[in-house]
């Protein structure tokens, strides 16, 4: 059956002579496998598809779905979104493939989950358009909003009375656990910030060091990792780390 979805490119590779296989996480199906065939022949109705292909490019699609199936076949393609920044600047880039690498190691089932995608997609989108301060703070805020869609509820705020970060509890405490995986003071304190951002683009107003943002972001991933199992090693982290002040 044919259906139209729009799809966030997360990973392609190539499939035969002129073929690839890529997998989207779209909006009606959550993440899929698709096998594009003809897209790298050196042709001239062929050449420029592959680039609709890159990850974490926006598309609209027409996509044969069958359940019974783990590849399915694209019907036609476009742009739903096209960049300006992301494809070509380095450090938005480096953020983009940040962000579609979280989804692949957090999503292990492929059923729909609408409200994350929606998410992605305005973060991506926002990322294109933002200055360079919220495109730095953005991975920070998109991995605490991954968690709370996947159902992983981050509780309380920062306080006096309620200073230190539980990792593992997912929850603002009165003082260190017993065990190692925490965060306190400044740390906790600007995790509590960003849990309250309500707009996108107030994350251009948090003042965060390159210091902190990568120990923010070493320590989110560690929730992630405690609470989702073989969530695995990120390797655009370090990348992520070097280009973004």
């Amino acid at each position: 059956m044919v259906h139209t979805t729009r799809g966030i490119v997360l990973r392609t590779v190539k499939y035969g002579d002129t073929s690839i296989i890529t997998t989207v996480y779209t909006a009606l199906f959550g993440v899929q496998s698709y096998i594009v065939k003809g897209v790298r022949k050196s042709s001239k109705t062929s050449s420029g598809k592959a680039s609709y292909f890159q990850p974490a490019a926006l598309l609209e699609m027409e996509v044969h779905q069958n359940n019974m199936k783990h590849l399915q076949f694209i019907r036609e393609y476009q742009w739903s979104y096209l960049y300006e920044k992301v494809l070509f600047d380095v450090a938005r880039n480096t953020v983009a493939s940040y962000i579609v690498e979280l989804l692949q190691h957090a999503m292990k089932e492929p059923e729909a989950n609408p409200e994350l995608f929606y998410l992605t997609e305005e973060a991506l989108k926002s990322l294109d358009k933002g200055t360079d301060a919220f495109a730095a703070n953005l991975p920070l805020y998109f991995i605490l909003q991954l968690a709370s869609e996947l159902g992983f509820q981050l509780l309380g705020e920062y306080s006096e009375v309620t200073p230190v970060f539980d990792l593992q509890e997912g929850m603002f405490i009165k003082e260190q656990p017993t065990h190692p995986y925490f965060i306190e003071r400044q740390l906790a304190k600007n995790t509590s910030d960003l849990l309250q951002v309500k707009e996108l683009w107030d994350l251009e107003k948090l003042m965060l060091n390159r210091a902190t943002r990568k120990e923010l972001l070493t320590a989110y991933q560690l929730f992630l990792s405690l609470h989702i199992h073989d969530f695995g090693e990120i390797r655009s982290l370090p990348i992520l780390h070097e280009v973004m002040g």
